[in-house]
């Protein structure tokens, strides 16, 4: 099983482990995270995994699971 996080049609994290690509998906989408602390995440952690504000995806070998945003701060 293969899941991914595709931002404008294409691929920027994908791992075949079944939980690091869903929990990463929740904290660029403010599940996990709140306040000051998500805002430092998306930041400083978002852009170094290559994410920018806008919208996200979640993929499960290819289907479509959620969508999510990265606000600009």
């Amino acid at each position: 099983m293969t899941e991914e996080i595709r931002q404008d049609g294409s691929t920027i994290l994908s791992s075949t482990s079944e939980h690091t690509i869903p929990m990463i998906f929740n904290n660029l989408c403010g599940k996990n995270f709140s306040g000051k602390e998500y805002q430092d995440y998306i930041r400083n952690v978002a852009p170094e995994m290559g994410f920018r504000p806008g919208r996200i995806e979640l993929y499960r070998d290819g289907q479509l699971l959620k969508c999510g945003d990265i606000p600009k701060l």
